[in-house]
């Protein structure tokens, strides 16, 4: 019984990063996957391309990122400083940071994930970023923002100490996007940051 107990609450606890992971192998890298607005959709007449269409689970501002088959909501203006405003956005899709940049605007947009102070914490907020790591140079995100798709290419990625905090208070004269999460997954050791320039 014990047994059987334990190994429920591990299957628990690690059921949000195993479900990215497998749900990343076992889709096809191989296939083109086109990322489209509702619009576009109606538009091509619901026909499929080869390889497969992600629509934004939000068009008023949401991330898609076809490579990880990331695709949430983004919770607008959240302060970052303020666990118990973030960890409640959290709940809902990703955050992006008050004060930061939003689509179309020149400046830094920060977007957030939270993984967890544990591997227990991490089912109470999403997965969406557990796969960030998996990212290359040259990838592509996608940011709906009022309607409007706006695309950067991944041109960075690295991993920092939990109190650098340089990369959210990055103001720069380019329309930039910076993607974070806790990093290894259901820790907060460290942050991986994943920069990207607008196409």
């Amino acid at each position: 019984m014990l047994i059987s107990v334990s190994l429920f609450i591990l299957g628990k606890i690690f059921f949000p990063v195993v479900r990215e992971e497998l749900k990343y192998s076992f889709s096809s890298q191989a296939q083109d996957i086109s990322v489209v607005s509702q619009k576009e959709l109606k538009e091509e007449n619901n026909q499929k391309s080869a390889g497969g269409i992600i629509v934004p689970v939000d068009e008023e501002f949401g991330i898609v990122i076809p490579k990880i088959l990331a695709n949430a909501k983004v919770i607008a203006e959240v302060n970052p400083w303020d666990a118990r405003v973030y960890q409640g956005a959290l709940t809902e899709g990703v955050a992006h940071a008050q004060g930061s940049a939003l689509p179309g605007e020149i400046g830094n947009i920060f977007i957030f994930a939270h993984s967890g102070a544990d591997l227990a914490e991490a089912n109470r907020y999403n997965a969406v970023f557990y796969l960030l790591y998996k990212l290359a140079i040259g990838d592509e995100i996608y940011l709906f923002y009022k309607g409007d798709k706006y695309i950067y290419r991944v041109k960075e990625k690295k991993t920092v100490g939990s109190q650098e905090i340089s990369y959210l208070q990055d103001e720069t004269p380019e329309k930039k996007l910076t993607l974070m999460t806790c990093w290894p997954p259901g820790t907060t050791m460290k942050r991986l940051i994943v920069t990207a320039e607008k196409k």
